[in-house]
C-alpha cells in the first residue's frame, strides 16, 4: 500500500536544529607516534629516497642530460661495466670507513663533524712514519696504520673532554678543528715537507712496500681493509658487551646511568673509536689512492661520512650499502662531466637533496596526523 504525502509538506523547509544542540566541526591535529614498525619505517625511508631521486632526475635532465641515459650512466656502466665496478670500490673505500666513523659517534650521541680533520691527521701521521722511515720496510705499511689511527684518536680526544667536562658543543669544535687541521696540512705542505723534486705542495711519493697493494686483477686491498672494519664494527654494535651498553646509551642515557652503565666512559671510548675509523680513511686516501699527502686529499668525506650516516640511521651494514651507492654516485658524476659538461657540485646538490629527503621521511616516522571532531571548542 502506497503512503500518500501531503502536498504542504512536500514544500515545507526543514525545521531548525534545536537552539540547545552542539555544532560538529572537524580539524587534525598532529601527534607524536609512540612506536611505528620497522617494515613501515623502511617504506617511508624508501619513498622519501624515491622522491629525491626523481628531483635529482628532473634536474639533471634540466641540465641536459638525456633522460633514457640516466638508468643507463647511474646503473648499466657503473655496475656492469668490470672497469667502473673496481673505481666504484676503490672509491667506497674510504667512504665506507667516514660512514663507519660517522655510525659509531652519533650511536654515542656524540655529533661529530670533524671527520675530515680526522682524516687529515690519519693522512699526516701515516706520512709521517713513510718520511722519517720508521721501521723496517716489512712491517712500514702496519706502522702507517697504527699511526693514521692514533692521530685520529688524539685529534677527537679534545672535542669529547670538552663536551664531558665543560659542556661544550661538539658540533662547534669538531667544526673549528677541521679548520685548523686543514691550515696545518697546508703549513707542512707549503714548508718542510714540500716534494723537493719538483717543488710542488704536496709530500714526496710512497714507496711501493708504503702503498697498498693490488689483491687480484686490479681490486685494491683498501675495500678489503674496509670490510674487516665493516666486520668489526658489526661485531662491537651486535654481538659485545659494549655494544650492549651502547644501546642504552643511545636510548636515555640518564636511564643508562641509573641502572649501572659506565656512560662517560661508552661514549669516551665509543668517539675515539670514531676517531679511529676517520684515521684508518685518510690512511687509505694517501696510502691507497693518492700514493703521497697531498692538500685536497679529505675534500667531500665529511659530508659524505655523515651523509652515509645519517642515510643508514647509524646501522653499520647498511652504512657500507649507502656508502657503495655513493660510491656509483661519485663514479657517474665524473663520467657525466666528461660526457654531458656537468660540473660536479651538481652531485654535490644531488646528495644535499637526498639527506633533505631523508631527513624529511623522518619527520613522518615520528609523528602522525589524527582527524579529531571539536564540539563547542572542545574535542571528542
Amino acid at each position: 500500500m502506497t503512503e500518500v504525502i501531503p502536498e504542504s509538506m512536500l514544500h515545507a523547509t526543514p525545521s531548525p536544529k534545536p537552539r540547545g544542540q552542539p555544532l560538529l566541526a572537524r580539524r587534525y591535529a598532529l601527534e607524536i607516534r609512540q612506536q611505528l614498525a620497522w617494515y613501515w619505517q623502511a617504506l617511508i625511508i624508501a619513498l622519501a629516497l624515491v622522491a629525491g631521486l626523481g628531483i635529482s632526475a628532473a634536474i639533471l635532465v634540466g641540465a641536459g642530460v638525456p633522460a633514457e641515459e640516466l638508468l643507463n650512466e647511474f646503473v648499466v656502466l657503473t655496475v656492469l661495466d668490470p672497469q667502473n665496478f673496481k673505481s666504484v670500490l676503490f672509491q667506497a673505500a674510504p667512504m665506507i670507513l667516514v660512514g663507519l666513523a660517522g655510525c659509531m659517534a652519533f650511536r654515542a650521541r656524540f655529533w661529530n663533524l670533524g671527520l675530515e680533520g680526522q682524516m687529515i691527521w690519519g693522512g699526516i701521521g701515516a706520512t709521517a712514519i713513510s718520511l722519517f722511515e720508521v721501521g723496517p720496510p716489512a712491517i712500514r705499511l702496519p706502522l702507517m696504520l697504527a699511526a693514521a689511527m692514533i692521530c685520529g684518536v688524539l685529534w677527537t680526544l679534545a672535542p669529547v673532554l670538552l663536551k664531558l667536562r665543560l659542556k661544550v658543543n661538539e658540533i662547534i669544535s669538531t667544526l673549528m678543528l677541521n679548520y685548523i687541521a686543514a691550515n696545518f696540512l697546508l703549513h707542512l705542505l707549503y714548508g718542510s715537507w714540500k716534494d723537493p723534486r719538483d717543488n710542488f705542495p704536496y709530500s714526496p711519493a710512497f714507496r711501493s712496500f708504503e702503498r697498498l697493494p693490488d689483491l687480484f686483477d686490479g681490486y685494491n686491498a683498501a675495500i678489503l681493509l674496509a670490510g674487516l672494519v665493516t666486520l668489526f664494527t658489526l661485531w662491537f654494535i651486535g654481538i659485545s658487551r659494549a655494544g650492549l651498553y651502547l644501546r642504552f646509551v643511545d636510548a636515555n642515557p640518564r636511564v643508562a646511568s641509573a641502572v649501572g652503565v659506565p656512560v662517560r666512559k661508552m661514549i669516551i671510548g665509543t668517539v675515539l673509536l670514531s676517531g679511529a675509523l676517520a684515521g684508518i680513511a685518510g690512511f687509505i686516501v694517501t696510502a691507497g689512492q693518492e700514493g703521497r699527502l697531498t692538500q685536497a686529499f679529505y675534500q667531500g668525506y665529511g659530508f659524505s661520512g655523515i651523509l652515509i650516516a645519517f642515510l643508514a640511521r647509524t646501522n653499520p651494514l647498511a652504512a657500507t650499502i649507502v656508502a657503495l651507492l655513493v660510491a656509483m654516485l661519485f663514479v657517474a658524476g665524473r663520467s657525466l662531466q666528461v660526457f654531458y659538461q656537468i660540473p660536479f657540485s651538481m652531485v654535490q646538490l644531488i646528495q644535499a637533496i637526498l639527506v633533505i629527503c631523508v631527513a624529511s621521511s623522518d619527520f613522518f616516522i615520528r609523528h602522525r596526523m589524527r582527524r579529531i571532531q571539536v564540539v563547542q571548542g572542545g574535542e571528542s
